[in-house]
């Protein structure tokens, strides 16, 4: 270890923990600290969490953090966040209510309500989204329409980033990629859209100043220093979006690099220098400011087949599961021997945006075990992400190599997938914790570490193992593809 390197410390807060991680400049993790989220689900329709809690997360896994470096030696910190998660605060900054996290569904009567007063193209043409449940702006309409008291009492709308940057500086901050994911934000002209509010009846004033990535956005008060830590005076930057960040983490700011998240949820994307719409993908302010994000989502990607599992193959709790999975697996031919699965097990986001979608698998025979339903699982998440590559390739050309990051990149099956079905080289990232990794970056340039963000990401974003494509199998994944697509229609 260099006896003078200096550190920053990007913290993900994200939907089940929150990690704090110091990083060098050439992208090592010296030291980190965690601590967990309660996520709750009251019904069927609700996700929710304390945003209380938030803060005390972070002052556990900020002190852990910071007592394995030299505090003097930490130049910025940045947050990544959990998109689409919001708290409403009064004018004490105490919850008025439960913070809604980005899997609540209470809002599902009001995608049409809102689509019809408003409309459907505007919507989507302002914040860049598809109309679909997830965006804040419908959980606005709902309690505009079910709970109009929580908004009047409300003095601040805020994002985990933004709630945890008024703890630690003491005035809340959005960054334009916290506040790109609510569905308010005016992602051409970067600030918050009046006409959107103005339809829901709320003021501006409630809602905190959106500030460019890599902003100074305040320096850590003496009461969150004793909390945290951290040094007094120590600057915060502006970082962002979980997903925004995972892509800076693994370098995706040009076109050259598309990012693919095998997680929870599938999350993939490419650079673009213009805010191209299409249903295939949602719009995004790029994590450096310049340019956007065409993203992909699956809500039930890994999910999916961890609810298999848990359901049909006895379970987790084997640690030896997934590897006699992945070998049975690796000996079924592409196409898993005629079974076809759609993984809608939460309803389709792109390209259907269809809430009552549901999941099936078609092509059942006596000869079909548990590995065949595995491997047409993973065949079908791929899928649908290479059929949406395609489409932003037409739309952002320029793609070279996709790095994968998330629980999911540990599969070899899964990279050799990814790779076959697209045709470009797959890169395991060489951080698993991307996220966390893209807010460091943002606070290095914030800190001046750095020139720009390309420099950062050059110097701090590593590759491991690197799967090459077979283009030879390259049409059979392409045929496949076709008769795939067609199980959501079928069903």
């Amino acid at each position: 270890m260099n006896p003078n390197e200096r550190y920053v410390i990007g913290m993900d807060s994200s939907t089940q923990s929150v990690k704090a991680i110091a990083w060098t400049q050439t992208g090592e993790p010296r030291s980190e600290g965690r601590a967990p989220h309660i996520l709750l689900t009251p019904d069927a329709y609700r996700a929710e969490q304390d945003s209380s809690e938030w803060w005390i997360a972070a002052c556990t896994a900020l002190r852990k953090c910071v007592a394995g470096i030299d505090p003097s030696r930490i130049d910025g910190l940045a947050i990544s966040n959990q998109r689409e998660t919001m708290a409403l605060l009064d004018e004490n900054r105490k919850p008025l209510a439960p913070a809604t996290v980005w899997l609540d569904r209470r809002a599902r009567d009001m995608t049409h309500v809102l689509s019809d007063e408003l409309g459907r193209d505007y919507l989507h043409r302002v914040s860049g989204k598809p109309v679909d449940v997830i965006p804040c702006v419908f959980r606005l309409r709902h309690y505009r329409a079910h709970e109009p008291a929580l908004l009047e009492q409300a003095r601040y709308i805020l994002s985990v980033h933004d709630f945890l940057v008024m703890h630690l500086t003491g005035e809340p901050a959005a960054t334009w990629t916290s506040a790109d994911p609510f569905g308010i934000f005016d992602i051409e002209k970067k600030e918050w859209s009046r006409p959107i509010l103005d339809h829901l009846g709320i003021g501006l004033e409630k809602l905190p100043v959106a500030h460019r990535p890599g902003a100074l956005l305040g320096r850590i008060t003496p009461e969150a220093a004793a909390a945290t830590g951290l040094p007094s005076g120590l600057a915060v930057y502006a970082a962002g979006g979980d997903g925004h960040c995972a892509g800076l983490g693994v370098s995706a700011i040009d076109p050259r690099t598309v990012y693919l998240n095998l997680g929870t949820a599938v999350v993939g994307g490419v650079w673009s220098p213009t805010p191209a719409i299409s249903s295939y993908w949602r719009t995004l302010i790029s994590p450096t400011g310049e340019g956007y994000l065409l993203e992909a989502v699956q809500r039930a990607g890994a999910f999916f087949v961890n609810w298999l599992i848990d359901n049909f193959a006895g379970g987790r709790s084997d640690p030896a599961i997934f590897q006699r999975l992945e070998r049975e697996a690796m000996d079924i031919p592409i196409g898993a021997d005629g079974v076809l699965a759609c993984t809608y097990l939460m309803g389709c986001m792109d390209p259907h945006w269809d809430e009552e979608a549901r999941a099936s698998f078609v092509g059942l025979g006596p000869n079909h075990r548990m590995s065949h339903l595995y491997r047409a699982a993973l065949e079908a998440i791929t899928l649908e992400f290479a059929r949406a590559l395609k489409l932003m390739q037409a739309a952002a050309p320029g793609a070279e190599e996709i790095y994968v990051i998330g629980g999911g990149a540990a599969s070899p099956l899964w990279r050799k997938m990814v790779a076959d079905a697209t045709g470009f080289p797959v890169r395991r990232s060489l951080s698993d914790e991307a996220s966390a990794l893209g807010a460091g970056i943002s606070a290095a340039v914030g800190a001046g570490w750095f020139d720009d963000f390309r420099a950062a990401a050059k110097a701090m974003s590593h590759q491991a193992e690197a799967t090459e494509p077979d283009l030879g199998a390259h049409a059979v994944w392409e045929d496949l593809s076709r008769r795939q697509a067609d199980v959501y229609r079928r069903a």
